[in-house]
């Protein structure tokens, strides 16, 4: 199992790697990343990794360290492409726990409209709050 999640935690971030780099600046990285793991057939690989980890967070002893490290990564990924205007370890972990949380939210309900408007409404008090700094 630890195999598995580190095979799609390496797909997955260098999928988040490419998406980011993209030319259209005027979508932000989460946003972009946001679209292309809801659209079916990058959705089902990320649901995998999901329920993998949920099964891997109640045997600790066994896969804690592969959970930690997955987190690390995923921290520092989203910390270096944060703009240096807002990069921040906040905002890296609540951009992080923004899209876990509607990624759940998505596999449980399939509303992916609502939840993207979520994740918009997410972005722009980022946005705000960063101006209103």
């Amino acid at each position: 199992m630890t195999e598995v999640m580190e095979e799609l935690h390496a797909r997955l971030q260098a999928s988040f790697l490419k998406l980011s780099e993209s030319a259209d600046r005027r979508v932000p990285p989460l946003k972009r990343f946001w679209l292309w793991t809801r659209d079916r057939k990058n959705f089902l690989y990320l649901r995998l990794l999901y329920e993998s980890q949920i099964v891997a967070a109640r045997n600790g002893k066994q896969y804690g360290r592969h959970l930690k490290k997955a987190s690390t990564d995923w921290q520092r990924l989203v910390f270096q492409r944060l703009s240096e205007s807002v990069r921040s370890q906040e905002l890296a972990t609540l951009c992080i726990a923004v899209f876990d949380g509607l990624f759940l939210e998505l596999i449980v309900t399939g509303d992916r409209l609502r939840l993207t408007r979520a994740m918009d409404y997410f972005i722009a008090i980022a946005r705000r709050s960063h101006r209103d700094a």
